[in-house]
């Protein structure tokens, strides 16, 4: 993890020497596995001090404000997060203190491996970290955040929605399991080979703090069935080639055009997964890899609308095709109603935004002015999409959710997946 400005600025130069490296590195020969190997190597290491500039700008630009760790070892690392979102220097943390910065610098080398129990306990004040062992800024009231753990030890599988699991048919409590035995199984048995994927960094972004633990159980929920329908072999290869979004964009005037979707980003190697959400998590959509490189977007379908689906359909296809092979090393989770302050976030919305009707279109759309449902339907059949996708978009972008409400397709996405 990167603490200070100093070790920012080493990071973003070993970032630059490594991609200079990699350049520099002649893959044409497929024999030469040392090279291969080479390549890999750091490409990981890339990967690694990328994830670490983006979680400390996050982080110190007041974009995550909240976090959460699973037991005390975590501890360190989340006093760390909170001094720096608060945007505090070392030095000036220190006089916060009463003590020096190179004391402060001490500390957090070490994971305050040195300080008494009454040091941790008068940072935790200054910092605001609750006894619950996370942090909550001044603007504690955003639930964007990101959620991670070391590894599975440190998982409390107490407080899994173990209850709401078992109505789901998630879990069978058989002869002599207890509970916590029955869940601990579902998520090794769900995430599978991909229990660490389940257990590494996770963005969410939305207006509401999730539920850490219904999140890691839907997500693990969502990874299984994922790989149940690759395993189908009805699922392509993926290349990260977005040629053929447009071609997507024209099957919502089709009818049906939700469960078509599913079976065309199948065949573009993109696996679709209809997943309700659990109680706690506020999630709309999700985007995240699995083990054989497909990307898997998932949606709760939390409003039963054309429009939403289309959206948040989209803005997850925006994260897997400009984010998830990015070296983020991220899962991304998405509450559609959640602030407007985050980059990563506006980039997926403008894919989404620009991908649904081009700007130039957007520019041309009548119904933005006259916002009748008459020209709402003129400008969808110009533009080749649903009367929603237009509706939708207005709605959005005057702030008024009581226009248009007739061209929504309220109740048509279930049921396209029920059928």
């Amino acid at each position: 993890m990167i603490y200070n400005e100093r070790q920012y600025k080493i990071t973003a130069k070993q970032i630059d020497e490594f991609t200079k490296a990699l350049a520099s590195l002649d893959l044409s020969m497929e024999s030469d596995w040392l090279k291969k190997a080479q390549y890999d190597a750091i490409k990981s290491q890339l990967s690694d001090l990328e994830a670490q500039i983006l979680e400390y700008d996050l982080v110190k630009e007041g974009k995550v404000r909240f976090t959460e760790c699973s037991d005390l070892s975590s501890l360190p690392e989340t006093l760390i997060k909170a001094r720096i979102s608060k945007g505090l220097s070392q030095k000036e943390f220190g006089s916060l203190l009463g003590m020096s910065a190179q004391q402060v610098q001490r500390y957090e080398a070490s994971n305050y491996m040195g300080a008494s129990l009454s040091r941790l306990i008068e940072i935790s004040n200054v910092l605001d970290v609750k006894t619950t062992e996370s942090w909550g800024g001044e603007k504690s009231d955003s639930g964007n955040a990101i959620f991670s753990w070391d590894e599975q030890s440190s998982v409390d599988w107490n407080k899994f929605p173990i209850k709401e699991m078992i109505k789901k048919n998630w879990l069978t409590l058989k002869h002599k399991t207890s509970p916590i035995e029955a869940v601990k199984n579902f998520f090794i048995e769900s995430a599978g080979s991909q229990y660490a994927t389940a257990l590494h960094r996770k963005k969410f972004h939305g207006g509401n703090t999730p539920n850490e633990y219904a999140l890691l159980a839907w997500q693990a929920r969502v990874l299984n069935k994922a790989r149940i329908e690759h395993s189908l072999g009805s699922v392509s290869e993926f290349h990260l080639d977005d040629s053929w979004i447009p071609e997507l964009v024209s099957m919502s005037t089709l009818a049906d055009s939700p469960s078509r979707v599913k079976k065309f980003l199948a065949s573009k190697g993109v696996i679709l997964i209809i997943e309700e959400h659990l109680t706690g998590t506020y999630l709309d959509g999700a985007a995240m890899l699995l083990e054989t490189g497909n990307p898997v977007v998932a949606l709760t379908l939390r409003y039963d609308r054309l429009d939403n689906f289309w959206f948040v359909l989209m803005h997850e296809l925006g994260h897997v095709f400009l984010h998830l092979f990015e070296s983020l090393n991220m899962d991304f989770f998405d509450e559609e109603n959640g602030s407007e302050e985050d980059g990563l976030e506006k980039e997926a919305d403008l894919f989404a935004l620009d991908s649904l009707v081009s700007p130039g279109d957007w520019d041309m759309c009548l119904s933005r002015f006259s916002t009748t449902t008459e020209s709402v339907h003129m400008d969808a059949q110009n533009f080749g999409v649903h009367p929603s996708i237009i509706a939708g978009r207005i709605r959005k972008e005057q702030n008024n959710y009581r226009l248009l409400n007739d061209v929504l397709g309220h109740g048509e996405v279930r049921k396209s997946f029920e059928e």
